[in-house]
């Protein structure tokens, strides 16, 4: 009775973790509500269990906790999306290590006994492992994507669409065939068709989805957790699980709507292909594109009365942040007025821009989403678009033809004047030249976008 009591309390903790995440200015009081709660589930479910199995559990979270705090401590805030997608693929293979040690010891959690376990369960065990072994797979996927082991371009193959969906009709009937039958092959088979569709799902989709993968994946997490917590009648595992996977799928339609696609248009993969390298320009014809210097930059900064920073995952390769945030500071001492605006699908992962200008300091309260800065674009004097491509591109509301039509973007050239910091003058992760590169308005940057913002800031000091 006690241990259902602290794990109520545990629930709401996590509750409030999720309400403090969702904007920049409580995301610590949120993390400080998440590790109470984490820490009161551990406790209790220390003093719930069998004594003799504590030193197994001690020896389980001292090496864990080992491993997280010197991955915390050495990971950089730019391969933040890298290790999410890394710690997911661990979820879903605790699921499926979970799944198969009440299978093959069912007795231990009242379930039933080896060959003659309860249907309910078996379902429970096999929905969670299999999508655990989906989660674990297509987690990997997206590591190797955002670490670059794997191409970021859609990697497709004939009959994709039919071929994914056979494999989720036969994944059905081996559930099925597991329910009725009880059998290990079963069971085992489920988790490998799984881990095969987990590949095949996630390799299609390019680099420009990734945001919303790794969102979708999070919640794939958390449906695996809450049905393995049913196998194990644990109410904690359960909510938990239900709370990530329900904020996951909020969050991915959240980036869905950021991209005006579709999530079936998203799963079905092949847009977000990187079409340029990071120094191979795309070919743009005849047009010509006004080149400038850090020291022309500066000047024109300097004398700006408003200006607006729009920063893209190229800030964070060249981890230019602090650069950004120096910058910004010699102007706000100058009397510029200094603003951020993000891109809900900047980076590659939700937030993503959020968390490297808050690690580089950036007070709250200058830092503004698309729909909340927008309309200041017409009459801001210069936009410093630093690594940034697609999320400013016009043709998104210009040109039908384009795969990004529709998609909500900054409208960065409606201001007088816009600065465009990119290694070339290459097309961005949905490979689709960007006019605004040409535009009467806009000067081109071109190289590292830290090197880049430090010699502007020589130049202003």
């Amino acid at each position: 009775m006690l241990s259902s009591f602290l794990y109520l309390i545990a629930a709401i903790l996590f509750i409030l973790a999720l309400r403090g995440l969702s904007s920049p200015v409580t995301a610590r009081q949120g993390l400080a509500f998440g590790i109470g709660g984490m820490t009161l589930a551990i406790v209790t479910t220390l003093f719930s269990t069998d004594a003799s199995m504590m030193i197994w559990i001690l020896a389980g979270i001292a090496i864990g906790g080992g491993i997280g705090a010197v991955i915390a401590k050495k990971i950089e805030m730019t391969s933040l999306p890298q290790l999410v997608a890394a710690f997911h693929s661990l979820v879903g293979l605790a699921a499926v290590c979970v799944a198969a040690a009440a299978f093959y010891n069912p007795s231990a959690y009242n379930i039933g006994t080896l060959g003659d376990i309860k249907l309910a369960s078996l379902l429970e065990m096999a929905l969670g492992a299999a999508i655990g072994a989906i989660t674990f797979t297509g987690s990997i996927i997206a590591w190797g994507k955002l670490q670059g082991k794997i191409s970021g371009k859609p990697i497709t193959f004939p009959m994709q669409h039919p071929f994914n969906a056979a494999l989720g009709g036969l994944l059905i009937f081996l559930i099925f065939m597991l329910c009725t039958t009880n059998a290990a092959f079963f069971f085992w088979a489920i988790i490998v068709l799984a881990m095969v569709l987990g590949v095949t799902m996630i390799i299609p989709i390019g680099g420009a989805d990734m945001p919303v993968i790794v969102s979708m994946l999070n919640s794939y997490s958390g449906w695996a957790a809450a049905g393995i917590g049913f196998t194990l009648h644990n109410p904690l595992l359960i909510i938990t699980g239900a709370l990530v996977g329900a904020s996951g799928a909020i969050l991915s339609y959240i980036m869905c709507k950021g991209m005006n696609r579709s999530f079936i248009s998203v799963l079905l993969g092949g847009f977000g292909g990187e079409a340029a390298s990071a120094d191979g320009g795309a070919d743009m014809g005849d047009r010509t594109a006004k080149i400038g210097a850090a020291e022309d930059a500066a000047y024109i900064l300097k004398n700006a009365s408003k200006v607006i920073i729009v920063p893209g995952y190229g800030m964070a390769v060249a981890q230019a942040q602090h650069a950004v945030r120096e910058m910004a500071d010699i102007l706000k001492h100058e009397g510029v007025d200094v603003k951020y605006a993000i891109h809900p699908v900047a980076g590659r992962m939700p937030g993503h821009m959020n968390v490297l200008l808050a690690e580089a300091n950036v007070p709250y309260d200058e830092v503004f989403e698309l729909e909340d800065i927008n309309r200041d674009f017409s009459q801001t004097d210069v936009v410093y678009v630093i690594g940034a491509n697609d999320i400013t591109n016009p043709a998104a509301k210009t040109d039908a033809s384009s795969p990004i039509y529709g998609m909500p973007v900054l409208d960065v050239g409606k201001a007088k004047t816009v600065l465009f910091v990119k290694r070339s003058m290459g097309s961005g992760y949905a490979g689709v030249d960007n006019p605004l590169f040409f535009a009467e308005n806009t000067m081109m940057l071109l190289g590292d976008a830290k090197k880049m913002t430090e010699n502007i800031i020589k130049a202003a000091e």
